[in-house]
């Protein structure tokens, strides 16, 4: 599989990525999803504290055990979870500085090769986080760090004071406000997007009427229930007429813009991961393919999220 540098580090990474907060909780069948990746090609593996309350980021660590020299291996940090499995919102640096450590120990790691602030406000000490990453960078704790974020002003706010090499944020067909105002914005910085959500709760996959029917009952963003099925009815005709699946078909749409170095999904189930994994036989689109895939959607864009 094409590995893209990630940013300006020296992260080369897997064009599909394995998001890993949808393994669950069985540590045998987590680790056949993650075997099974890392065979296909697949080096990237993103997690956070925070999902199963720290309980992924262990099966994460059983699963890569001997096989860390393989793999660069991201997580996430700012949810500050308590004692009763609830959480709250700390950006502090003595947060981020105290939580790798868990992190490191329950990741049986002792480095991170992309840490990444698990959401962020234009009202956070950005200077003050920044400085964590930097120290925990200084220290060889981690490797790099970026952003998870889908909010305009804090990603502005990060490529004008920081170095990070990367920002996640959600990316699809169904939701392409990236589109807008931060792709052209990202690359221009050298600073790479990770596409996470890519087939769009699954709506843009293969299965795609079925997950509409399930979850989109009622809309997806600015789109009504008719008009997901209407979109997963065209993406068929397309993808009978192209020889590719579905799946692969909104992966390539995503990856097709430069900045983005990597398309993350989940897999729960040995079968979902070789849905995904389809799009190994696919070529990647062309301007023409790209615009008629474009076309099956609209241009939305951030209001809340400012």
């Amino acid at each position: 599989m094409k590995k893209t540098q990630l940013g300006t580090s020296n992260l080369y990474v897997s064009e599909l990525a394995l998001g890993c907060m949808s393994l669950g909780t069985n540590q045998q069948k987590a680790t056949n999803i993650v075997d099974r990746a890392l065979e296909a090609g697949i080096n990237y593996l993103d997690t956070a504290d925070l999902y199963d309350q720290g309980v992924n980021e262990e099966i994460v660590g059983k699963a890569i055990q001997g096989k860390r020299d393989q793999i660069v291996l991201a997580t996430k940090v700012g949810n500050h979870l308590k004692p009763d499995g609830t959480w709250f919102w700390d950006p502090s640096k003595a947060y981020i500085k105290e939580q790798v450590k868990e992190s490191l120990r329950r990741l049986k790691t002792d480095y991170i090769d992309l840490y990444q602030l698990h959401g962020g406000t234009i009202e956070d000490p950005i200077d003050e986080t920044i400085e964590a990453f930097e120290d925990l960078v200084a220290e060889g704790v981690i490797r790099y760090y970026g952003i998870s974020s889908i909010r305009p002003n804090v990603i502005r706010e990060y490529v004008k004071r920081s170095n990070i090499v990367s920002v996640m944020m959600q990316y699809s067909l169904l939701d392409r406000r990236p589109e807008e105002e931060i792709l052209d914005l990202l690359h221009k910085n050298n600073i790479s997007v990770v596409a996470r959500g890519p087939v769009g709760k699954g709506m843009l996959s293969d299965e795609g009427e079925q997950k509409v029917k399930e979850k989109g009952e009622k809309g997806y963003l600015d789109y009504s229930y008719e008009a997901l099925l209407s979109i997963t009815d065209k993406l068929k005709n397309l993808s009978s007429s192209s020889q590719n699946s579905i799946t692969s078909l909104a992966l390539n749409y995503v990856l097709y813009h430069p900045a983005v170095a990597s398309a993350v999904f989940g897999a729960s189930s040995l079968s979902q991961l070789e849905n995904n994994l389809s799009f190994m036989n696919s070529e990647p689109l062309s301007k023409e393919q790209y615009l008629e895939l474009q076309q099956l959607t609209k241009l939305i864009k951030y209001d809340k999220h400012r």
